[in-house]
């Protein structure tokens, strides 16, 4: 099986964070977002990994060599017209059945279905209280009869997670050709959900799968939720240490300096770092930063970044620098 990523998208909605690396790199719960997806992918056969990269797309493939032994292929967007456009780029590197993978999302759900199914494709779908924010699925006896895109009036809560298959992947490129010829958009882009539409309509048979879990790493908040998430399901707790009382459940990287602190709960603290005389909770501290006489809740501290002072409130990029109250040293 193939499988193809595509990460070219900028991330506005995460910065600053995504000012210096892409949004799958963005870390949650001790482990960049993409690594979560890609951990998945151990329960299947696979043949090529085709990611498609974009702004600061090298740091996605040095991550993956460095992380990951599979077969791997990059393709640059160099013009982000959209989710179409972009796996359309892969169309020389794979061929049968593959399964298409976005990464704004951690999600749990069956994938050893791909290997059973009669259909001749499956989309992953979730129920969901707003689905004007989604592609959605209408149904009919299991097997999908219609895909919206963001639809303005509601249809259907069942929204489309970011995982689909397809048996063969020709047929997909072949409606996402048509697709561009047709110059058909959804809010002036070329979205999967539109190609697959196409193929439906044309007789192609799409069942869905639902996710057990769905979460989203598009916002800081969204990100701290899933952080809380991981750490609840699958990191585990980590054993107190002196100097500090943790309160599970946390995640704590190596080489990190904790002293008369409070930790946790639902904290992940990247390698290198360095939290004193401070309590700490429902954060995401990434790698070298330092924390210090400082009470943080609901914050997202970047790479390198320095924090000092009261209790605050924090979306901070990597290598800055906040000092609070009225001696700067």
């Amino acid at each position: 099986m193939n499988v193809i990523i595509p990460t070219a998208g900028l991330g506005t909605r995460l910065r600053p964070h995504t000012h210096t690396r892409p949004k799958p790199l963005v870390p949650v719960a001790g482990k960049a977002v993409i690594g979560h997806l890609l951990d998945k992918l151990k329960v299947l056969p696979l043949d090529d990994v085709v990611f498609i990269t974009g702004y600061l797309g090298t740091q996605i493939e040095e991550y993956v060599r460095k992380n990951y032994n599979f077969k791997s292929h990059f393709v640059e967007q160099t013009e982000l017209k959209g989710q179409a456009h972009a796996i359309a780029l892969a169309r020389e590197m794979v061929s049968g059945p593959t399964l298409i993978l976005f990464v704004d999302t951690i999600f749990e759900a069956n994938l050893n279905v791909l290997n059973q199914t009669d259909a001749d494709g499956v989309i992953y779908v979730s129920e969901v209280e707003d689905p004007s924010r989604f592609g959605v699925a209408l149904l009919e006896d299991g097997i999908i009869t219609k895909l919206v895109e963001k639809p303005s009036t509601p249809v259907s809560n069942l929204a489309l997670i970011g995982a689909y298959y397809v048996r063969e992947v020709k047929e997909l490129f072949a409606a996402i050709d048509v697709l561009i010829e047709q110059n058909i958009q959804t809010k002036g882009e070329f979205y999967l959900a539109d190609a697959l539409q196409l193929m439906i309509s044309n007789g192609t048979r799409f069942s869905a799968e639902t996710a057990t879990m769905w979460e989203d790493c598009g916002t800081a908040p969204a990100l701290l939720r899933t952080n809380r998430y991981l750490l609840q399901h699958e990191t585990g707790n980590v054993e107190q240490r002196d100097g500090a009382i943790i309160v599970p459940p946390v995640f704590i990287g190596e080489n990190v300096e904790i002293r008369n602190s409070i930790i946790g709960p639902y904290v992940s603290v990247a390698d290198h770092s360095v939290i004193v005389d401070s309590i700490v909770r429902d954060s995401i501290i990434n790698q070298g930063a330092s924390i210090q006489s400082s009470t943080l809740e609901g914050s997202l501290i970047g790479e390198g970044a320095h924090i000092k002072g009261e209790f605050q409130h924090l979306n901070v990029g990597d290598s800055s620098v906040i000092t609070f109250g009225s001696t700067i040293q």
